[in-house]
């Protein structure tokens, strides 16, 4: 059946009848068409209805960083899928090698890559490594428990849903995992302990030693945090954030584990999210930009320490990574991720990222001046965030709904807007802005134009 040949109606038709959307709630087709999107070029998509749209979320799940249209990377693609399209990851190929090599060489203190398909698996891999070193070392008694951060998250699955901050997600998803325990989110403007940032003795990353202590130092293995909360938010630490919770890692022997799904390659302004602060984790998760969605592809990146940990008994029958991915093993992915790589640098993207990024986010302060419901603008390179409250003196959130008529207003004028979307229960009042990591200040301007419109003509209700 040639794509070409089959007319855009019949595939909205099609689309109502067969396919199961994600976090939708279908009944809404009864009377309305689904979203379905045919052409996109840089930051400008094409629905089946011909109707046109700037995007300001990389695909909706922060993931195009160089746009659409990169007809070099799927050609990158196709050759290499040609040439040889696969072989489980027992083995190698030469897509695969190529690309560990230049990733390590933006992430200097690492030195392993292991392959899969999504973020999810990414952080699942992570977690099986903590505990099976901690069954090498200790056996069941050993530093299996691993520590999050609430609001953060890590994914879909039971373990990584275990591992996630927000509860909305987590909801109807029981019994979840054991051995996950939570921690204190970092967010200045709703902080948890009632503190102000300048007096206060930074108590969100020093939470992670009483977390520690009331586990047992000798059970618990890792913590995994985003450099900055994603989902969850928006949400920056200050810059004395990480260097405690490294410095309280390292007093107890626990794995430091960054979470770069959302945050790596180039959306923050720098290659991964944890370099623009003073820390050097153990192991750090990527996957939506690795690629900009052009393949599925995702790392987990470790140190030589850490992958030591699994050679250092070779005559040991269970001493190493029994884990496979089987789509780990696909060349696209790796050689989507080449070429990915390539433009990032060739078009200085990252350092647009920093630059445009900083613009969006000025641009974002002022509708603080114009909207009182903007109660706070969190942010760092083309990754902003904009806190919509109904009072700005008791910091009320506004019901998730309005955000979602803003969303929706925003859509109308052809510019689509982020969300946080059914996973914090009362704090569902942020929008998140991502767009390509091409983005101009004229398409800037094009955001905020849109939010701002959007913000004086939605009522609350």
């Amino acid at each position: 059946m040639s794509l070409s040949n089959h007319p855009e109606p019949d595939v909205i038709d099609m689309d109502k009848a067969h396919v199961w959307h994600h976090l939708t709630q279908h009944q809404a087709f009864d009377a309305a068409d689904p979203l379905i999107m045919v052409e996109g070029k840089n930051m400008t998509l094409t629905d089946a209805k011909g109707r046109s749209f700037l995007d300001a979320t990389s695909g909706g799940v922060w993931s195009v960083n160089v746009g659409y249209g990169r007809a070099r990377i799927a050609q990158a693609v196709a050759d290499q899928l040609t040439k040889m399209c696969y072989y489980a990851g027992t083995g190698g190929t030469v897509p695969g090698a190529l690309f560990a090599a230049k990733l390590i060489e933006k992430m200097p203190g690492l030195s392993r890559v292991y392959y899969s398909n999504s973020g999810s698996e990414a952080n699942e891999k992570g977690y099986k490594m903590v505990r099976q070193i901690s069954h090498m070392q200790g056996g069941m008694a050993g530093k299996n428990k691993i520590i999050y951060r609430n609001r953060d998250y890590h994914g879909t699955t039971i373990a990584a849903l275990s591992s996630s901050g927000q509860n909305e997600r987590r909801a109807q998803y029981g019994p979840l995992v054991d051995g996950f325990v939570e921690f204190a989110n970092c967010c200045c403007y709703r902080c948890p302990f009632g503190k102000e940032y300048g007096s206060c003795n930074i108590e969100c990353a020093q939470d992670l030693e009483r977390v520690i202590l009331e586990q047992g130092p000798d059970t618990v293995g890792s913590v995994v945090l985003e450099p900055i909360t994603a989902g969850g938010g928006v949400i920056p630490p200050v810059p004395e954030y990480f260097p405690i919770i490294q410095s309280i890692c390292r007093k107890y022997d626990v794995l430091l584990h960054i979470d770069e799904v959302v945050c790596g390659f180039g959306r923050t302004g720098a290659w991964f999210g944890y370099q623009h602060f003073d820390v050097t984790p153990d192991i750090v998760t990527m996957a939506k930009g690795v690629a900009s969605g052009y393949a599925a592809i995702s790392c987990t990146v470790t140190s030589e320490a850490v992958f030591g940990q699994f050679k250092a008994q070779p005559t040991e029958p269970m001493g190493y990574f029994r884990d496979i991915s089987t789509f780990g093993g696909c060349t696209g992915g790796p050689a989507a991720a080449l070429e990915n790589l390539a433009i990032l640098e060739e078009e200085n993207l990252v350092d647009n990222a920093r630059d445009t990024g900083a613009y969006m986010i000025a641009q974002l302060e002022a509708l603080k001046d114009k909207h009182a419901v903007v109660g706070d603008v969190r942010g760092k390179g083309l990754f902003g965030g904009v806190e919509l409250v109904a009072d700005r003196e008791t910091r009320e959130p506004v019901h998730e709904s309005h955000v979602m008529r803003v969303a929706a207003h925003c859509m109308q004028q052809g510019v689509l807007i982020g969300r946080t979307n059914r996973s914090l229960d009362g704090l569902n009042n942020t929008i998140c802005l991502t767009p390509a990591l091409t983005a101009t200040r004229d398409d800037i301007d094009a955001i905020v134009s849109a939010i701002d419109t959007a913000l004086a003509e939605t009522p609350m209700a």
